[in-house]
């Protein structure tokens, strides 16, 4: 597994470990982390490639529970850290946090791909329905590219260029294991000693369509995973928080940690 290490300060700052969503990696900067260098200069970043993307290995079906394992191994190797996930990569830091609570000295979540946590929520039913629906009506036959265009076209969203790096992120995605289905279990974060934090976009701006079938939903369980664990909850412009509004997250991530610290 590949792991990008930023420590622009060279002094070995207390370590966050970030875990990237779909048809993305660890330091895109499109999807990624790339907005989020500044916090190296205090802290040193490591950004984790998930298997199948960036550069970490090709592996035959992407696995949050999977994802859980090699986390927990990566905050065991710094002797643990503040943990950040964003979308599918964020219930992969959930499953870890319940793993191993121990490893984890904060944790933040950028728009948490956890549906199944909700479920009793109408919106988010709705969208379980729909996932599972698209998911099985997909073409046995459908390229990366075509699956790159259509996952984005589908909802207003530009495609982005298909270079060879997001080509294979697309490939990876579509044999996912469904990261909505993680019946990932809020109680044992809830009584976990370390802050937590929930962050999401308000979703203003977006195209509707997107907004409709993923935003609302995702809103819906931002919001009800925030009130079971006890974290804190902020809402930002946009609809890509951590790409949309790097310093406003990346003040909410600092305070998080230096929070952490102190505690």
């Amino acid at each position: 597994m590949h792991t990008t290490v930023w420590d622009d300060a060279g002094t070995g700052g207390p370590p966050a470990v970030l875990v990237h969503g779909i048809l993305t990696w660890g330091d895109d900067d499109q999807y990624g982390f790339a907005a989020q260098r500044p916090l190296a200069a205090r802290h040193r970043l490591l950004l984790m490639d998930r298997r199948g993307y960036g550069r970490s290995p090709d592996i035959d079906r992407s696995d949050w529970a999977v994802d859980a394992e090699d986390i927990t191994g990566l905050l065991a190797s710094c002797g643990g850290a503040h943990l950040v996930g964003h979308a599918y990569g964020g219930v992969s830091a959930m499953a870890a946090a319940v793993r191993r609570p121990d490893l984890v000295r904060s944790l933040a979540l950028i728009q948490p791909g956890a549906l199944r946590p909700a479920e009793a929520d109408p919106v988010v039913a709705a969208a379980l329905a729909r996932a599972r629906a698209a998911t099985a009506a997909l073409p046995a036959d459908l390229t990366p590219e075509e699956y790159l265009r259509a996952a984005t076209e589908s909802v207003g969203m530009e495609t982005p260029e298909p270079t060879p790096a997001r080509l294979r992120a697309a490939a990876t995605t579509m044999a996912e294991r469904p990261c909505w289905e993680a019946d990932i279990p809020l109680t044992p974060l809830a009584g976990a000693p370390f802050p937590k934090l929930m962050i999401s976009g308000d979703w203003a701006g977006a195209p509707e369509a997107y907004r409709k079938y993923a935003g609302e939903p995702l809103i819906a369980a931002a919001r009800h995973i925030a009130t079971a664990v006890g974290a804190a909850h902020l809402v930002v412009p946009g609809y890509y928080p951590h790409t949309q509004q790097p310093a406003r997250v990346n003040a909410a991530l600092a305070d998080l940690w230096t929070a952490a610290r102190t505690a």
